[in-house]
């Protein structure tokens, strides 16, 4: 079949689904059992834990979205990133960004500590560091990219091959493009991971994740660990999710367009020491991202001239962005994460990844960018 753009999918997922009223919007099945004519013959709905049909559909809509056999629903992006991580072998050697979302360094950090797992945190765009990781054979390679705080953009291709060539699975958390800006299964990848409270919800308003996956067999044991471990999304969730996808290319398109303008507004300001935006010329990942990406996203990150002061004088000037620790929904939302996101993450871990108290992240929403930018202006007055 043709590949359909993500505007007709999302647009039209779900549609005609009602088996009993024919209603254009699919209903929300809460039911948490379901009736059995045979003790014998499963139905296809039996428990909700297990099936349910608005978690089918999203599933549906985001592999088609991510060219994947299938997917499973989570009840959040870090249940996501744990069923991925389930998929690997008692002791299997995971290797991981330096500088990837600090809930999934806690999480990889603590599966180690259980001996489930043997964590290696490498640079991805050191090609001697990630060699030496290769040769270890790991099980899987863990990309992000472009990392989160710092926008880094690693060759998914070219990782992802060499993973495959080391005999390893690759997941690639796409929750900062979503599959309007990056394929990463068109890439090489085994399994993409969403977190869907971000961008694909885009109202913050609730936690999901899914887990999107290129290989049928590799697809039923992500289920059956699914079920097994209780990871599934709630029906109301999916519903709901389903229903902020429906506008997720608009809202994308806006909000990379305002953060193109903010961050081109940035670099040219003398308060601020550096900014981090792949759709930026003079930015270290902007070829790469030019040739694997659809465009750089809605998040950037940088830091202002005169160290922890000035940075706590700026936040507290703001009025329209606000300080707070999720990105991808309709509101600006401004970060630190060196106390706020990545926490979980130990001083030295943070310090090897560039990430310091001085580092701002922006999540772009849909405000007017010069209403945006005039905040921004505001701060940066009082920091200076």
């Amino acid at each position: 079949m043709t590949r359909r753009s993500v505007a007709t999918v999302v647009a039209s997922a779900g549609v005609g689904s009602d088996p009993a009223y024919g209603s254009l919007t699919p209903p929300l099945w809460t039911s948490d059992t379901y009736e059995w004519g045979d003790p014998e013959e499963k139905p296809r709905y039996d428990y909700s834990r297990t099936v349910n049909p608005n978690r089918d559909l999203v599933a549906a809509a985001l592999a088609e979205l991510e060219g994947a056999a299938g997917g499973v629903l989570t009840n959040s992006g870090q249940s996501a990133a744990l069923l991925a991580l389930l998929l690997v072998p008692p002791g299997g050697l995971v290797v991981a960004p330096h500088d990837c979302y600090g809930g999934t360094y806690r999480l990889i950090v603590g599966l180690e500590e259980k001996r489930l797992v043997r964590a290696r945190f490498v640079d991805q765009a050191d090609d001697a560091a990630f060699e030496r990781a290769m040769d270890e054979k790991p099980a899987l390679l863990w990309l992000e990219t472009p990392s989160n705080p710092l926008l880094r953009v690693v060759d998914v291709a070219r990782r992802a091959a060499h993973a495959k060539a080391a005999g390893a699975l690759t997941v690639a958390d796409n929750t900062l493009l979503t599959p309007c800006r990056q394929r990463p299964l068109a890439l090489g990848c085994d399994v993409v991971m969403h977190s869907t409270t971000k961008a694909l919800n885009g109202h913050s308003d609730l936690f999901g994740g899914a887990l999107l996956v290129a290989d049928p067999e590799l697809l039923e044991k992500a289920h059956w660990w699914a079920n097994a471990a209780g990871l599934s999304a709630s029906a109301h969730d999916a519903w709901q999710t389903l229903r902020g996808l429906r506008t997720l290319p608009l809202r994308v398109d806006r909000q990379e367009a305002s953060a193109r303008e903010i961050a081109a507004w940035l670099s040219e300001r003398p308060q601020v020491a550096a900014v981090h935006y792949p759709g930026l010329e003079s930015d270290a990942g902007y070829q790469l991202a030019a040739r694997q990406q659809d465009g750089p996203g809605f998040m950037l990150s940088f830091r202002v001239k005169g160290g922890g002061a000035a940075t706590k004088a700026f936040l507290n000037e703001l009025q329209l962005i606000t300080l707070a620790s999720s990105l991808g929904g309709f509101s600006t939302l401004i970060c630190v994460p060196s106390t706020m996101t990545h926490r979980g993450m130990p001083p030295e871990a943070q310090a090897e990844a560039g990430i310091d108290p001085g580092l701002l992240r922006l999540s772009v929403g849909l405000e007017a960018p010069a209403d945006l930018i005039a905040d921004i202006e505001r701060g940066l007055a009082a920091a200076a």
